[in-house]
């Protein structure tokens, strides 16, 4: 099962980077001087670099079966996606309100479903795992 949990986590990131791109690809940066994004940077990059400390994490712990380290990686993904959950809302929120301009209103809806479905698959495969360790 540790296994699953890393794919379905690389998965959740090839989405996750995908959606980055996009958001960079449309001025995302340079739209934080202008307040036009509902995206501020730190969100933006904390949540995915979150993620990848995570993701080492799990993969030590793929590496070496020891549970602490499948904890300090369900620990860093908890706070990821709590970040990643606050950026849905703020999306979701800013789609048609007055923040309708940022560049993330150029995601692509079916990959920010997915990313965020996966991601949720993710976490749950991940802490059924740690328990499991």
């Amino acid at each position: 099962m540790p296994i699953v949990a890393l794919v379905v986590w690389c998965t959740t990131a090839c989405f996750g980077l995908y959606l980055l791109a996009m958001w960079l690809s449309h001025g995302g940066l340079k739209h934080q001087a202008t307040r036009i994004t509902v995206f501020p940077a730190v969100l933006t990059f904390a949540h995915p670099l979150l993620a990848a400390v995570g993701l080492a994490f799990w993969v030590s712990f793929t590496g070496t079966g020891r549970p602490e380290c499948a904890w300090a990686g369900f620990s860093v993904l908890s706070m990821s996606t709590m970040l990643g959950f606050a950026m849905l809302t703020r999306w979701l929120v800013g789609r048609g309100g007055r923040h309708a301009r940022g560049a993330e209103q150029h995601f692509p809806v079916r990959a920010a479903a997915v990313h965020g479905l996966v991601g949720l698959g993710t976490y749950v495969l991940v802490l059924v795992t740690a328990i499991r360790a």
